[in-house]
């Protein structure tokens, strides 16, 4: 698994959730505030590695020819009707028994809790936490079925072919023409009150959160719309806030789950 880890960073990247960047803006931001014994937990498990650094191996393990990890492709979303409220929201996730971004991520913070998992597990439940938190707050992974979450509506973004689900990923993040790093400190601002309330709530509020931004974001982006500095204008700080929200929400699982 390690060597796996190491080796899967060689693979082709194929498009799936945040792009490389904004899932590594998540793991960094949560990175910075982790409690001192759960950064020394985080520590035990990655070596020296980096949280930024594994955020997104379980994209990259999609390109393995071994099919191995075939049975993770369903923890990256889970998709719902248009327009609904919090009811039938709620309705749905309970009806959502399978293997999906709900249950998925509740399995993966469990695993981190049982101290007796080895080394192996460890790495691995960590490094899905890490990743699915951050596919959480990306709006299109909470977004409707019937198009892929964005991938089967097409778009130009400054007259290049892309889909509304690859604007999401990468394109805006990309837009802004930051580092990972950078990118990390220019969100890391936020008040110890607006850190509190933000890591406030349930991982189901949370999706719920997202869910409703991806209306927004359905409602404005039309097929084959043309889409530049408008849309970004428009969308900039709702992307922003969710990758800081994905991050700050990662640290509170992980402050929790390494709390003993």
């Amino acid at each position: 698994m390690l060597l796996g880890l190491l080796l899967a960073f060689l693979l082709p990247l194929t498009s799936f959730g945040w792009g490389p960047n904004g899932h590594r803006i998540v793991a960094e931001i949560a990175w910075l505030h982790l409690t001192p014994q759960a950064r020394k937990a985080v520590t035990n498990i990655l070596g020296r590695q980096s949280m930024a650094m594994i955020a997104n191996w379980p994209d990259f393990i999609k390109s393995d020819t071994t099919h191995q990890y075939d049975h993770t492709s369903s923890w990256h979303y889970l998709d719902f009707p248009a327009n609904i409220d919090r009811a039938k929201f709620n309705q749905l996730l309970s009806e959502a028994t399978g293997e999906n971004l709900y249950t998925e991520t509740q399995a993966m913070i469990k695993e981190l809790k049982n101290r007796s998992l080895s080394k192996e597990k460890q790495l691995f439940a960590l490094s899905f936490l890490v990743h699915m938190i951050g596919d959480m707050h990306q709006p299109l992974h909470v977004g409707r079925d019937e198009d892929m979450g964005g991938n089967k509506i097409n778009v130009m973004w400054f007259d290049k072919p892309s889909n509304l689900h690859r604007v999401w990923d990468e394109n805006l993040i990309d837009f802004q023409q930051l580092s990972y790093t950078e990118y990390t400190k220019a969100l890391d601002i936020a008040s110890p009150a607006r850190i509190k309330a933000i890591q406030s709530g349930s991982i189901a509020d949370w999706m719920y959160d997202s869910h409703q931004l991806s209306d927004k974001i359905y409602a404005y982006t039309q097929p084959d719309a043309k889409l530049s500095y408008r849309y970004n204008y428009v969308f900039v700080n709702d992307l922003n806030q969710q990758l800081l929200k994905g991050g700050l929400r990662l640290a509170e699982i992980l402050n929790k789950a390494f709390s003993r």
